[in-house]
């Protein structure tokens, strides 16, 4: 029982150093190129990092709260392994999402700079002042 309980730890533990969120290299890439013009790598705010950590203290509401109202689906997944792996999953869960919830933040904002009418007007004026 004791090499179940170490193996299910380790294994949490591996994930959360992680995070379950990544970006792709064009999105490193992008976040890059925005810093250069002054922009924060999270200026769009949808998921608060220290809101998710702290409801996964509950068993796995931490990502029900990153799944809802994102593209991050699998969030329910994980909502649903930090449930049934509770309470030992608060060892990983808690930082897993605050790493996860920052993740999706810098998505969000890339997004909002590459898509978003708004946001792509504010990026050519930013580039057009450094020019």
């Amino acid at each position: 029982m004791r090499k179940v309980v170490a193996t299910v730890v380790l294994v949490g533990w591996v994930v959360s150093l992680s995070g379950c969120v990544s970006l792709s290299r064009s999105e490193k890439t992008m976040l890059r190129e925005l810093e250069g013009y002054g922009i924060s790598k999270t200026e769009e705010k949808v998921k608060s990092a220290p809101l998710a950590g702290a409801l996964n203290l509950l068993p796995g509401i931490g990502n029900f709260y990153l799944a809802a109202g994102t593209d991050e689906g699998s969030q329910a997944l994980y909502g649903v392994l930090n449930l049934l792996t509770w309470p030992l999953s608060i060892l990983w869960g808690v930082p897993q999402a605050a790493i996860d919830a920052g993740t999706i933040n810098k998505q969000e904002t890339i997004y909002y700079y590459q898509f978003n009418p708004q946001g792509k007007k504010e990026l050519e004026a930013l580039k057009a002042q450094q020019n």
